[in-house]
């Protein structure tokens, strides 16, 4: 018997006999962050960076100067994982923001969510530049497009392994945590709780995503299906979507691929900007 069917097993006893008890435990281990550290691939560019210090302590790196492009790591990730983006970025003549969430690195906080996750951008967005584009990884690219319903303005947005809805993620997490039927219902119930929204709403069929954008994702993510970059792509209008071959749910990040793409698409969304000024 390995690990984690004993803890099925021992959830499943608990969940009977203490639903909400096990759930509320699960409910703190799902939004409390553990902070991993750098790779070694990371530390030049994490050398090279600028710490900044947003209002209400919020943490971020920057890199270079020019039209701003903020950036959102996923959940235990890092700003120094989107290093080749960055590098790409920069040497495009961009400005490059890059925080950290939530109770992630050096910003302040023991838990965490995608709605927290979004105040951030919104923060940080509010005493920034305009920005030329937002661009969030899985967890960091569903607070993205919550992020715009709550009032984020970007020229162009970028989702890269995004969940669509975030009901999922929490079903997802309940099963593989062996949680019986009343125990997963109270675990759902205390994390909308915690986040102060309904996790039924917490979904892109029912954002309005008015925003030109690029949705990735790679065939093989084995964290979040490519059917979630789907759906978002069906919901959001003005959008392309780039389904990568390979790269899982991390490596994906450091393929060239996608920075060709993320220039691509805020070379074309200035280029309507220029256009629309001069009509």
């Amino acid at each position: 018997m390995n690990q984690m069917t004993w803890v099925r097993g021992v959830n499943a006893a608990l969940g009977r006999v203490a639903p909400q008890l096990l759930a509320s435990r699960l409910r703190e281990r799902f939004m409390t962050p553990r902070n991993l550290p750098p790779r070694d691939w990371e530390l030049p560019l994490l050398n090279s960076a600028e710490r900044i210090t947003l209002r209400f302590g919020l943490s971020a790196l920057r890199w270079g100067s020019g039209p701003t492009v903020l950036l959102m790591h996923g959940w235990e990730g890092r700003p120094t994982q989107f290093a080749l983006l960055i590098r790409g970025l920069v040497d495009a003549g961009y400005g490059v923001v890059a925080l950290d969430a939530p109770a992630h690195g050096r910003s302040p906080g023991r838990e965490a969510n995608v709605v927290l996750f979004a105040r951030a951008l919104l923060e940080a967005a509010s005493e920034l530049p305009p920005l030329q584009a937002v661009i969030g990884h899985s967890m960091g690219g569903a607070s993205a497009l919550l992020a715009i319903q709550m009032g984020l303005r970007t020229d162009a947005l970028v989702s890269i392994a995004a969940p669509s809805r975030i009901l999922g993620v929490l079903r997802g997490f309940a099963h593989f945590m062996g949680l019986p039927a009343a125990a997963r219902a109270h675990f759902v119930r205390q994390v909308e709780t915690h986040a102060g929204i309904p996790a039924a709403h917490l979904d892109v069929q029912r954002y309005q995503l008015n925003v030109p954008g690029l949705v990735v994702h790679a065939e093989d993510d084995a964290m979040v299906p490519v059917s979630e970059a789907e759906l978002i792509h069906q919901a959001w209008f003005d959008s392309q979507l780039l389904r990568l071959p390979a790269g899982g749910h991390q490596r994906l990040l450091g393929d060239p691929v996608i920075v060709r793409a993320v220039l691509d698409l805020l070379g074309e969304v200035r280029q309507a900007s220029l256009k629309a000024v001069a009509s």
